[in-house]
């Protein structure tokens, strides 16, 4: 129930995001879903490897080089996902602050105490 309730809230999460900003584009409720699964299965498998892979340049701009990792990884969900298109790097990475900043708002309603 728990996984359900997490996916609903990630699904939302992403369609209000693409709402907020003019940049990205969602076809409907089913594409943000497949956004969300595929976004969160990206940043569990793929993102760990690229910032270890990128240690060096990332500990050289103090951590600001993650940005440009996060920023990649919409960009590469809105290629692999029809439906969901990112106008550029700046809306990816104005997409992921977003994203993060509902995700922060939801953060007690998903993993409650």
């Amino acid at each position: 129930m728990k996984i359900i309730i997490n996916l609903v809230l990630s699904t939302a999460a992403v369609f209000a995001a693409a709402w907020l900003l003019p940049g990205v584009t969602l076809d409907g409720f089913g594409a943000a879903l497949v956004v969300a699964v595929v976004l969160g299965t990206v940043n569990a498998f793929l993102r760990p490897v690229l910032i270890i892979l990128t240690l060096p340049i990332n500990i050289l701009s103090l951590g600001l080089f993650t940005f440009v990792i996060i920023g990649g990884l919409v960009l590469l969900v809105s290629f692999l996902v029809p439906g969901f298109r990112v106008a550029g790097f700046g809306w990816a990475l104005a997409f992921a602050l977003v994203l993060w900043i509902i995700n922060a708002f939801l953060g007690p309603v998903k993993n409650p105490r």
